[in-house]
């Protein structure tokens, strides 16, 4: 069965407001500006974290978080997810008791790059773990960042946001944004557990740097392939080699630069026909990385 892509809704209401102030003129300025909302994760009984988000997809978020931190395995059966929306609440039930709900303590995170995350758990799910050697075209990288860059999203209304897009081919199947790229990441995984989507043959697309939880992240998912158009972290690239992650970086226009899984590339695009980066569909900052 088909399922239809997931992408954005920047005209959801929930999810931005308008906000008065002044220019460098001193005029008057309207402008939309992210909302940012906290949501708290149970898994069962124990409270986890709490975490800033723009509050769209709180299940496949809390689900997703779960999932990526190696608080859920996959022996661990999901059978319901709950969201309070008055409490800003969503827990996670399995049919029995988890291995870690009795060694964790209350673990809180901010919105933005700089946010806590605790790597033991996911570090340790890296062990022995194989990446499918599914190979990638490279002309579809060049039609997925047009597709991507061109999908109205909330980042073209109000900026301060990342988005994450998990792709096969040539079809973007969903596209999901956040404060934090890795709430972004997190919806994805969320989406593809109860959607029962495979991970082998896809290719996660991100806004953000491709730092060292965005590559465990994509690596525990099972995703062979990560793309950013934004620059690389040296541990990032680190790990992207141990576990043989394709990681793909500073992508725009013409250019890209792969520093690992390179194994997995076929160059088919002829690159004359490859258009210049536009200008004006460069995310803030990215001339930087």
């Amino acid at each position: 069965m088909m399922i239809a892509p997931l992408l954005p809704n920047p005209t959801d209401p929930r999810l931005s407001r308008t906000v008065e102030g002044i220019d460098e003129s001193g005029q008057l300025k309207s402008i939309s500006v992210i909302e940012e909302r906290p949501l708290t994760i149970y898994l069962n009984s124990q409270e986890i974290v709490t975490a800033m988000t723009i509050g769209d997809h709180p299940e496949y978020l809390a689900l997703g978080f779960l999932l990526n931190q190696g608080m859920l395995k996959k022996a661990d059966r999901v059978t319901k997810i709950d969201f309070d929306e008055e409490l800003e609440v969503a827990v996670v039930r399995t049919a029995g008791v988890t291995d870690v709900e009795d060694k964790l303590e209350k673990k809180t995170r901010t919105s933005g790059c700089a946010v806590g995350t605790v790597f033991g758990d996911m570090m340790a799910g890296l062990d022995g773990l194989s990446l499918p050697d599914t190979p990638v075209h490279t002309s579809t990288f060049y039609d997925l960042s047009y597709q991507i860059n061109h999908t109205p999203s909330l980042y073209m209304e109000t900026g301060a946001i990342h988005g994450t897009a998990l792709c096969q081919g040539l079809q973007v199947l969903a596209y999901m944004e956040d404060v934090g790229r890795h709430n972004a990441v997190d919806k994805i995984a969320g989406w593809m557990h109860l959607n029962d989507i495979s991970a082998a043959d896809k290719v996660l697309y991100t806004t953000g740097r491709l730092t060292s939880e965005m590559v465990i992240k994509t690596a525990l998912m099972g995703i062979p392939t990560l793309i950013s158009r934004s620059g690389f972290t040296a541990w990032g690239v680190d790990i992207a080699r141990q576990v043989g992650l394709t990681l793909i970086g500073r992508m725009r226009g013409k250019k890209f630069t792969c520093l690992s899984g390179q194994h997995r590339l076929v160059f088919d695009q002829d690159l004359s026909q490859v258009p210049d980066d536009e200008k004006k569909m460069r995310r803030k900052g990215a001339q930087h990385d």
